[in-house]
C-alpha cells in the first residue's frame, strides 16, 4: 500500500482527493451508495500507483505515505485495505 487515509478524515470525507486520483482508487465517492454510511474515505492498496496526487489536496492532512504514517494511526493501514475486501466499492 502506497498511501493510507487516517483519522483526520473521519467525519470530514472531503472528496478533493477522489477528484485528483488518476486511477480512481479512493472510495466511496459521493455518488456511491456507501458514501453516506461511511465515516471516512479509503485508498485501495491494490490500485494505488503511489503518485501522491491526493496528499496536497487533503484539507485535513489525513493522507500519508505508508512510511510516513504516524505510529498513532498505524491501525488505519488494515482499515483501508479491509474496506475494499468487504465493501467492493
Amino acid at each position: 500500500m502506497a498511501y493510507v487515509i487516517a483519522e483526520p478524515c473521519i467525519g470530514t470525507k472531503d472528496s478533493a482527493c477522489v477528484d485528483v486520483c488518476p486511477v480512481d482508487c479512493i472510495h466511496p465517492r459521493k455518488d456511491e451508495p456507501a458514501f453516506e454510511a461511511e465515516k471516512q474515505l479509503y485508498i485501495n492498496p491494490d490500485e494505488c500507483i503511489d503518485c501522491g496526487a491526493c496528499v496536497p489536496v487533503c484539507p485535513v492532512t489525513a493522507i500519508f505515505a505508508l512510511e510516513d504514517l504516524p505510529d498513532k494511526w498505524t491501525s488505519f493501514t488494515p482499515v483501508n485495505a479491509d474496506w475494499f475486501k468487504t465493501k467492493k466499492a
